[in-house]
């Protein structure tokens, strides 16, 4: 009985030491996998970490790179930029060495036509007319003198007929025009009428023909002075077309028929009476007058050009006109 009980009990003893000892080995298995878990988290969270680190330090390789690669090519972009700028200064140095030789070409130039100029300002000097012809020359003109300003008398009868015709028309910017043309026509006859020529010292009247040309199939000539008022008969007759085909588009008058106009028909303007016939005049002061109020009415500039309200021919389109031709 006594061994009975001995024998539970140090058999519940046992099962009891069993068990604290499974409880115990249960409590250390779980330890050790908390360790466990604790050590996969602690090398995780270092392979993480140490994956983080690398990613900075590419990125940052990779930033130091672009830097690099930005520095690079900022120092190319200098170079070049310093080649530009040596190319430019040496384009302008070689544009600048030219002009300067184009400048002293043309001073050459200009000097030996200067130099020409003279010597044929003196060879006309020498090969004067002479004292017959110079006063043959001098009756001439006195005579055309006196048939101008006969001319000019009638001439101012004409023009009060055509300005009536222009206000009954309505006309009033061609009225104005005729109004202008007139004043000016009347200034340039007051001075030719106060004017007293000197004759015997004007260089046209012993200065043998230069030129020639053509007027309606026939030859003429004249010098240096006579081609220069011939000139100005053609400089005159375009401003003077110009302002009056202007007036017709200003009007607008249908048809622009610059044979209406009175400056057309006076053809005057600007003509003193000397160095060439009126009738020369007259024609060329019309050819420029046409083409003059051709641009002014169409408002274009096919014949001349406009300088600030300056209206003139060209040069070309005046050598044409005129075509002059050298006869010595």
């Amino acid at each position: 009985m006594n061994i009975n009980i001995r024998d539970r009990l140090a058999l519940a003893l046992a099962i009891g030491t069993l068990s604290l000892a499974g409880t115990a080995i249960q409590a250390q298995g779980q330890q050790q996998r908390k360790e466990e878990q604790q050590q996969e988290r602690v090398e995780r969270k270092s392979a993480q970490e140490q994956k983080q680190q690398e990613h900075r330090v590419q990125q940052e390789q990779k930033q130091q790179a672009q830097k690099q690669q930005q520095v690079q090519q900022q120092r190319e972009r200098a170079r070049q930029l310093s080649e530009q700028e040596q190319r430019e200064i040496r384009a302008r140095q070689e544009e600048q060495r030219e002009r300067i030789e184009r400048q002293a070409e043309q001073i050459e130039r200009l000097r030996a036509q200067q130099q020409k100029q003279e010597q044929i300002q003196q060879q006309r000097q020498q090969q004067r007319l002479s004292q017959q012809q110079q006063q043959q020359r001098i009756k001439e003109q006195q005579q055309s003198i006196a048939q101008y300003r006969q001319h000019l008398e009638q001439q101012e009868r004409l023009a009060q007929e055509h300005a009536a015709q222009l206000q009954r028309q309505r006309r009033m910017a061609q009225y104005r025009f005729q109004e202008e043309y007139l004043e000016r026509l009347r200034q340039q006859n007051n001075y030719l009428r106060d004017h007293r020529f000197d004759y015997d010292n004007d260089p046209y009247f012993y200065s043998p023909p230069i030129y020639r040309y053509n007027r309606e199939g026939r030859y003429y000539q004249t010098n240096e002075y006579g081609a220069k008022w011939l000139r100005q008969a053609v400089r005159y007759g375009y401003e003077e077309g110009f302002r009056a085909g202007r007036a017709d588009r200003d009007d607008r008058w249908r048809g622009g028929n610059y044979r209406d106009s009175y400056a057309y028909k006076d053809a005057n303007y600007g003509y003193n009476g000397y160095y060439v016939n009126r009738t020369d005049y007259n024609h060329y002061f019309r050819e420029g007058f046409r083409r003059g109020y051709e641009d002014g009415y169409n408002s274009r500039y096919q014949y001349g050009r406009n300088d600030n309200g300056n209206f003139s021919i060209m040069d070309n389109i005046m050598n044409q006109i005129l075509g002059f031709q050298n006869i010595r």
